[in-house]
């Protein structure tokens, strides 16, 4: 088993940039802490910490062990005050996955429900849609919020449910998007610069698709994982991009900001993902139950 204590000594160690700061701030005997050290490297089999000066620095091995404790202690950091907030009954916590590709103002358009809670504290995390899977089974997550379904696998206990099948609409700067421009949609897509969904993205392979039969070869200026940032590139004027109906409602918000068609047949899904426990998570339920109305 690693010993925490040792890997703490050499966080502080590495932190503090020398074993004689470090035995500052643990207010401990150099030598203590220099034998501590040096049993982490012997259980690990590897030398973490080399001579740089006046002070140590990190070895390729160091570096990898040092990123995996920066994560341990800062998170250890927050306990004190998760377990307080806990202990009150004030805190209404909800821990949400985002899958890579997903129109993020469309999910902030589904959580929007639950964000006058009182003493909410949201957690959202944006990853790979298995990735969030199995943080969803292992209750390290109360939702999932991703462009497909949840595969069938009775070892995670998973349900889905379609949330979202809203159509996508193209925005665009007011110097883009004029009377004429909005007359020759969809066809004035081969003269605009245009913004993208990249390829995570399950919109992305339905507007190529959607091109493709509307004979369209529009020229892409960029391609964005985040509809949030894409929206702000827009806005500053790169080009049109594309977004669901549903995240238009947050679009609107940005200044300058013009409808300049519909894509006919093209929709967003997003689908909730759920444990058996999140199933009965309060705020979980008011989001569903939200977005089936």
């Amino acid at each position: 088993m690693l010993n925490y204590r040792h890997l703490h000594y050499f966080w502080v160690v590495t932190k503090e940039g020398g074993f004689a700061r470090a035995a500052e701030r643990l207010d401990m005997a150099v030598q203590t802490i220099s034998a501590q050290v040096r049993e982490l490297e012997k259980s690990l089999g590897h030398q973490l910490l080399k001579p740089s000066g006046r002070g140590v620095a990190l070895t390729e091995a160091g570096q990898a062990a040092f990123a995996q404790a920066e994560k341990i202690f800062q998170l250890g950091q927050s306990i004190p005050d998760e377990v307080r907030e806990a202990a009150s009954g004030k805190v209404a916590r909800l821990a949400v996955g985002l899958s890579d590709g997903i129109s993020k103002l469309a999910a902030h358009a589904l959580l929007k429900p639950v964000l006058s809670t009182p003493n909410l504290r949201l957690v959202c995390h944006d990853g790979e849609f298995e990735q969030l899977l199995s943080e969803l089974a292992l209750h390290h997550l109360d939702l999932v919020l991703a462009g497909q379904e949840a595969p069938r696998n009775p070892n995670l206990r998973l349900t889905s449910e379609r949330l979202v099948d809203s159509p996508v609409e193209w925005y665009g700067p007011a110097r883009l998007v004029g009377t004429g421009e909005r007359d020759r949609f969809p066809q004035i897509l081969n003269d605009l610069p245009v913004l993208l969904p990249t390829g995570h993205s399950a919109l992305r392979a339905a507007l190529d698709h959607w091109f493709e039969t509307q004979g369209l070869r529009p020229r892409i200026v960029g391609e964005f994982e985040d509809s949030a940032l894409l929206a702000v590139f827009a806005a500053r004027g790169l080009g049109v991009f594309p977004v669901s109906r549903l995240g238009a409602d947050d679009v609107s918000l940005m200044r300058g900001l013009r409808l300049l068609g519909c894509s006919d047949g093209v929709k967003e899904e997003i689908h909730a993902i759920r444990s058996r426990r999140g199933e009965h998570h309060p705020l979980v339920t008011q989001v569903v139950a939200a977005a089936r109305h």
